[in-house]
């Protein structure tokens, strides 16, 4: 795998997705090498596992979905999401993910667009064949925002990464998630 790739998912494109979301109001950010992401970051976001799994692993709870924004037309599901912890309620990624349906079962499209469970739980449950392909790591300093959704009262570097999810070999997802500062 390459590490730092620019082939798949981008930030700008995925934030293009939500045009209430003006370019001055992404975060800013940096692609580095995956040798360059230092503890806690490199456990929760270099490997090839749902980061569903990973957060709830490092934070010793379960994790709920949040929707901020959706965009719904044909086989095209895009949203903008919160993970928070399900004991808390603290958010611990902020993401976007954009999904080509067609992809998909119907079972697991359907769950999907309903937003009420976490995107690797729902294809972890229906037992989807996936394979994650991380394309790139990113070095982030949050936007508006997240700094209100991740309680920050100054902006903090934090990392996150980008990927497609490969479901039955078809890259039905692409995705940027970004966790909360540790």
């Amino acid at each position: 795998m390459n590490d730092v790739s620019p082939l798949g998912p981008n930030l700008p494109s995925l934030y293009a997705l939500f045009p209430a979301a003006p370019a001055e109001l992404w975060p800013e950010f940096e692609i580095v090498h995956a040798d360059d992401v230092p503890s806690p970051y490199r456990e929760l976001l270099v490997h090839d596992q749902h980061m569903t799994v990973t957060v709830e692993a490092h934070h010793g709870d379960s994790v709920d979905v949040r929707i901020l924004a959706r965009v719904h037309a044909d086989d095209l599901y895009a949203r903008k999401i919160l993970l928070t912890l399900h004991g808390s309620g603290r958010v611990v990624q902020f993401g976007i993910m954009k999904t080509n349906l067609r992809f998909c079962s119907p079972d697991v499209r359907e769950e999907i667009v309903a937003g009420q469970t976490p995107l690797g739980r729902i294809l972890i449950e229906h037992d989807v064949l996936r394979r994650i392909e991380r394309t790139a790591f990113l070095r982030v300093i949050p936007d508006p925002g997240m700094m209100k959704w991740f309680s920050l009262d100054k902006p903090t570097r934090t990392y996150g990464r980008l990927a497609i999810i490969h479901c039955d070999e078809q890259p039905a997802v692409e995705l940027l998630e970004i966790v909360t500062p540790e």
